[in-house]
């Protein structure tokens, strides 16, 4: 999904630990609060409406079963606070170790949560999951208005490319299988990398 924003916020990985992204339009007044390594907290006002606040921080596959008991106090949280996640379309998971298949672990780490007074504001709210690309954590996009751009198809391959030298050369440096790069998504990030190359 390509994105164009207007302004973005930014806290740097530390260690290991993944940084965090926050992108949006002029058409959206936000300003942040506080954050850390894991979440980003903001006050927003869109198209002058009423300020809100947006905080952007069981389902897995692979690893040790998912426990419910580790999760007890994230659900009490938000029977406390009367939060409701948001519908979300794209993959189903935000969250990958990046291993091969045997030893892959998925999770949905990353969420949108809303009150129902937001909900009633914008009831057509839509949460897009991306592809995860640069990152071991997919993208999540908040559409307003839950409209999605239509965006241009998989690209097709032209039998021009074939006389360029440097052809397979690409072709072979992305698809050969590489340490961590055999999951659920390698086929659609493959794809992806070779059309910017090619």
């Amino acid at each position: 999904m390509k994105m164009k924003m207007d302004n973005g916020f930014y806290v740097d990985p530390i260690g290991l630990a993944s940084g965090l992204a926050l992108w949006w339009n002029n058409e959206i007044k936000l300003s942040v609060l506080q954050y850390d390594k894991n979440f980003v907290d903001t006050i927003i006002s869109f198209n002058g409406e009423d300020e809100w606040f947006v905080t952007s921080p069981n389902e897995k596959y692979g690893g040790s079963q998912f426990d419910q008991n580790n999760a007890k106090w994230y659900f009490e949280f938000l029977e406390r606070s009367y939060l409701m996640e948001l519908h979300s379309k794209g993959g189903a998971y935000t969250w990958s170790n990046q291993r091969s298949e045997e030893e892959e672990i998925c999770e949905k780490l990353d969420r949108v949560l809303s009150s129902l007074e937001w909900g009633f504001l914008f009831p057509k709210a839509l949460v897009v999951v991306d592809i995860a690309v640069a990152s071991d954590h997919a993208p999540i996009v908040l559409l307003i208005n839950g409209i999605m751009k239509k965006f241009k198809k998989d690209f097709k391959f032209e039998s021009r490319w074939t006389l360029e030298n440097e052809c397979s050369d690409i072709v072979k440096e992305e698809w050969t299988p590489k340490e961590g790069r055999h999951n659920r998504s390698f086929f659609r990030i493959n794809l992806r990398r070779t059309r910017v190359k090619l």
